[in-house]
């Protein structure tokens, strides 16, 4: 018999429609007190760890899931789940597959609906994840996250709808993995993944999202002595506007990395326009190219990154790599 550890984190599949229609958080998490869940196979260990809704989960709050899942590690735990509110839901998980060993399953889920909702997924996701994370199948594949019968990688899903139960998608490459009656089945895996441990997080991080006539406004406002990272989400296959160059080179002199990556849904970030502002120009003037990551994930890689006190030539390979 598999022992899984449930770790309760809040959002929307914790929480209960009123009279009035409007979601809000329990006292009391009801899919925490679920224990039908493979009746007779599962060890279900479970762990109210915080009750927030998900914009109120922060790095620090992921440092603390992360020491945390060390500890079941250490304690002989054969997998863990995790319920989070969907709306960072992939930053935790890919600030998770960054920061954990790849030894046990680790699967985040969630709900679009609330409990107490006609078409609750709450239950249901819960339930596959804890058959995802108790699989053998599931060994090696880094953190996962399940949610509507499908089986993603943390690095690459994301939120693509606000309120459909078929949100979490994978472009380009699509889910890794199904789950059938209970069971998880997979069709593709990563090629390899990298673990950068770390014990806190460093703040003055942030993302900008480039659009057009853009000016160097919002870059100048980060030029002070808190800044330590910035993304940002470029235009196309990785470009700016050319009256943001002047202030982001002065963010650039000041040794400030910077992460490149597009705005687009699908495809990848690449040095391929040869004017002021295209991508040739930004990586020549040293910004880093991140290919494969969205804005937010991008951000939590170069976080970690910088938590882990890379610098220089390593930060730039650990940031740019595809593939970790």
């Amino acid at each position: 018999m598999k022992t899984i550890l449930a770790i309760h984190t809040g959002g929307t599949i914790s929480m209960s429609q009123n009279e009035n229609g409007e979601v809000v958080p329990n006292n009391e998490n009801p899919i925490a007190k679920e224990q039908i869940i493979l009746k007779g196979q599962i060890n279900l260990i479970t762990d109210n760890l915080f009750n927030l809704p998900s914009p109120h989960i922060t790095p620090q709050v992921m440092l603390t899931l992360k020491q945390r899942i060390m500890l079941a590690i250490d304690q002989g735990i054969d997998g863990v789940v995790i319920t989070h509110g969907t709306d960072t839901l992939e930053e935790t998980a890919y600030f998770l597959d960054l920061t954990l060993p790849n030894t046990i399953p680790v699967v985040l889920t969630g709900a679009m609906r609330s409990s107490n909702e006609v078409g609750s997924d709450g239950l249901y996701n819960f339930q596959n994840a804890i058959s995802i994370a108790a699989s053998t199948e599931s060994y090696g594949k880094g953190v996962l996250v399940a949610m509507n019968d499908e089986i993603h990688t943390a690095r690459f899903v994301t939120k693509t709808h606000t309120t459909n139960v078929d949100t979490f998608r994978t472009p380009t490459f699509g889910p890794i993995g199904l789950v059938t009656q209970h069971q998880a089945k997979y069709f593709q895996e990563l090629i390899r993944t990298e673990v950068c441990d770390i014990d806190h997080v460093v703040e003055g991080v942030y993302l900008l999202k480039a659009y057009a006539g853009m000016d160097g406004t919002l870059f100048s406002a980060l030029d002070n002595e808190k800044t330590r990272g910035l993304v940002i989400e470029g235009l196309g296959a990785g470009n700016v506007p050319p009256q943001t160059l002047a202030a982001i080179q002065r963010l650039l002199d000041l040794n400030i990395p910077i992460v490149l990556v597009s705005r687009c849904y699908n495809g990848v970030a690449q040095k391929i326009y040869d004017y002021t502002g295209g991508g040739i120009q930004l990586e020549k003037m040293g910004l880093i190219l991140c290919q494969g990551l969205n804005g937010q994930k991008a951000r939590i890689k170069l976080l970690v990154a910088l938590s882990n006190h890379k610098t220089g030539t390593e930060l730039r390979r650990f940031v740019s790599n595809a593939v970790s």
